[in-house]
């Protein structure tokens, strides 16, 4: 992959300007020691709990690892700017959402710098689909439980049913991105597949949400 000298130097200014961190609330701290502590269990780990809804919503509480991890947090922000690092500060350079979630029309686009894998040299991460999650799907500053009502939500899951939620979880390359982020970057625990099969288990087990 070839780097203009442009696109380059616009990374390095913005690593060497800096940004201020995001103010850490209890709720992003409690959320990245969660994402921290280690791999997934299998969803079959779970079979010994009799209760059909605690089973349920024991499932979907280890399937949070991944999903309050700063893997997918980043890319699922409260705001309209992107946080990066696993200490989700604001997205340097400055960047927006956007309309479609590919960054502003008349600035910079996710693709200037985002490219269609990950170009360590520079530290900077890549996929063909890279972008944000729509504002309706932002998910920093929520409880897993909030999380968990959004996603089955299907006017705020981008009108996902079960059956495409799961598929989007265990299979959608982009989502992928989080187990092989590149650099230095700690990749979401666990594996897709371990994450899908929870998400998958969840499911069949009623999608109940932690309170």
């Amino acid at each position: 992959m070839r780097w203009s000298i442009a696109v380059v130097a616009l990374v390095v200014a913005g690593v060497a300007a800096g940004a201020p961190l995001l103010l850490a609330s209890r709720s992003v701290g409690k959320t990245l020691a969660v994402a921290q502590s280690g791999d997934l269990r299998a969803a079959e780990s779970f079979n010994g709990i009799k209760n059909r809804r605690a089973r349920s919503v024991a499932l979907f509480e280890e399937a949070g690892k991944v999903i309050e991890s700063p893997r997918c947090l980043n890319c699922h922000p409260a705001g309209d700017r992107p946080t990066q690092t696993d200490a989700m500060r604001p997205h340097i350079p400055w960047v927006v959402r956007g309309p479609d979630g590919f960054g502003a029309e008349s600035g910079l686009r996710c693709a200037t710098c985002h490219h269609s894998a990950n170009f360590d040299p520079a530290g900077v991460p890549g996929n063909p689909e890279w972008h944000l999650a729509p504002a309706e799907m932002a998910w920093q500053g929520k409880t897993l439980g909030q999380i968990c009502a959004q996603i089955k939500d299907p006017k705020r899951n981008g009108g996902k049913d079960m059956k495409a939620l799961i598929d989007h979880m265990a299979n959608d390359e982009l989502v992928g991105w989080a187990w092989h982020p590149g650099g230095k970057r700690k990749p979401a625990p666990g594996t897709q597949k371990e994450f899908g099969g929870l998400i998958r288990a969840w499911a069949a087990t009623g999608a109940y949400c932690p309170s």
